[in-house]
């Protein structure tokens, strides 16, 4: 029987290790490391036939790591995967001598993670192909989960560190989770990754089911639920202000909760919309040394990487968001109004927006409206005192990340665009 071949994890972020372990565990032995320094002494002791090495590490840079391994013959032929968020050229250049098999962006794909692995490793290794999309935020300590075209195995089974990496990010001990399924036929056939799904959630509610809702006309998805007693409280409703008033009501023992859900119903329209029709599941990790209580410390190592672009003609605004991002040593550059902004937007690459809807000349709907006509793909978090539906409506048609409302905290402000870009996966 041919020996199981290796794998060394090496990854600052908690979650990112268990994801990969528990998904590529049924074909290889894995073993993980926490850091660099941890990372090359298992190398040496472990002797895997691949390495999976994240380019941001503590304790022994990603660059110590592949000197020290080139140097050690029992190790240097070992190849690597190298994975990163944001790489400039001349860096990459320095790294590429160093048997550097592949060098994966992230966000991670798990199909483009298994298509590297099955070149590299010589096997062929398959992901569940059912297109599908996933995307899930937060808003008001509510977990709002939306699946559309149909539902895959890959992307159930990542929902779960998704779900873990929010509750952590908003310190949320006690969640209620709404799903949310559009376009989506679903039957029998679904059954194995509806179970799959279903289950992550209760996983995250601590199998209390009354604390899940699910949005949909599926009258099969009515029929699962009531049909299974570990699914049979999870209430399936076709209304949203039903299922709002439902997840609320524990929250606001006074009898708030309405106008909450009324407010939430127009908020949760900024998580509708993001997903441009690509089949995509993107995934922000932090690492484990990193407190998520803590926001700026959770980016700092990443901020000064980041290039921020406020839009606002409010000179307050612009100072609160400028003030935020510095605590993390990010680049943020300021407009007062739509027409420099977009005079700047093809020469400059941000990695985010923070857009103002009312600004006397060039608007913000005018703005998103022209990077969409120039196809500049820049993610866009709108600021604004406006909550009607109507102008929230359109400003996620126009394909906005997130709407938040004036008056603004810094912590707020980080706390978003952390969910936003999706440092790690």
């Amino acid at each position: 029987m041919a020996r199981q071949k290796k794998v060394l994890i090496i990854d600052e972020s908690e979650l990112f290790r268990s994801y990969l372990k528990e998904r590529l565990s049924e074909y290889f032995t894995i073993e993980v490391s926490v850091h660099g320094l941890d990372g090359i002494s298992k190398l040496r002791t472990f002797l895997p036939d691949l390495v999976i090495m994240d380019h941001n590490l503590t304790r022994k840079s990603c660059k110590e790591i592949l000197e020290d391994k080139s140097r050690n013959p029992n190790i240097a032929e070992i190849p690597v995967i190298l994975t990163a968020q944001k790489i400039d050229r001349n860096r990459l250049l320095e790294l590429v001598q160093f048997r550097i098999s592949k060098i994966l962006m992230k966000p991670l794909m798990i199909d483009t993670l298994f298509d590297a692995l099955n070149e590299i490793m010589g096997m062929k290794l398959r992901v569940d192909e059912t297109p599908c999309i996933i995307e899930a935020h937060v808003n008001d300590n509510i977990v709002f989960i939306e699946v559309a075209r149909g539902i895959n195995r890959e992307k159930a089974d990542l929902l779960h560190f998704k779900v873990a990496e929010l509750l952590g990010l908003y310190q949320i001990s006690n969640p209620r989770i709404l799903m949310m399924l559009s376009d989506i036929e679903l039957s029998f056939i679904d059954g194995s990754n509806l179970e799959i799904l279903l289950r992550v959630l209760l996983a995250h509610t601590k199998g209390k089911a009354k604390h899940i809702k699910i949005l949909t006309i599926s009258s099969f998805m009515r029929e699962f639920v009531s049909g299974r007693q570990e699914f049979r409280e999870i209430e399936v409703v076709s209304n949203l202000q039903n299922a709002m008033d439902g997840l609320l009501v524990d929250y606001d023992p006074e009898g708030e909760h309405k106008e909450r859900a009324e407010m939430i119903s127009e908020r949760i329209l900024d998580m509708q919309g993001t997903s441009n029709g690509a089949e995509s599941f993107e995934m922000r990790f932090q690492t484990e040394s990193q407190q998520p209580v803590v926001v700026d410390a959770a980016m700092k190592d990443s901020g000064a990487a980041l290039s921020i672009a406020v839009v606002d003609d409010d000179f307050i605004i612009q100072e609160l968001v400028k003030t935020t991002f510095t605590t993390i040593d990010a680049e943020v550059s300021a407009f007062s109004d739509g027409r420099e902004f977009l005079a700047n937007a093809r020469a400059k690459s941000w990695d985010l927006v923070f857009l103002d809807l009312l600004m006397p000349g060039v608007g913000g709907f005018e703005v998103l409206k022209r990077l969409r006509t120039e196809e500049i793909d820049i993610p866009v978090i709108i600021l604004s005192a406006v909550t009607h539906r109507e102008a929230v409506v359109k400003a996620v048609e126009a394909g906005v990340k997130s709407y938040l409302i004036k008056p603004l905290k810094p912590d707020q402000i980080l706390k978003k665009t952390l969910e936003i870009l999706k440092a790690n996966f």
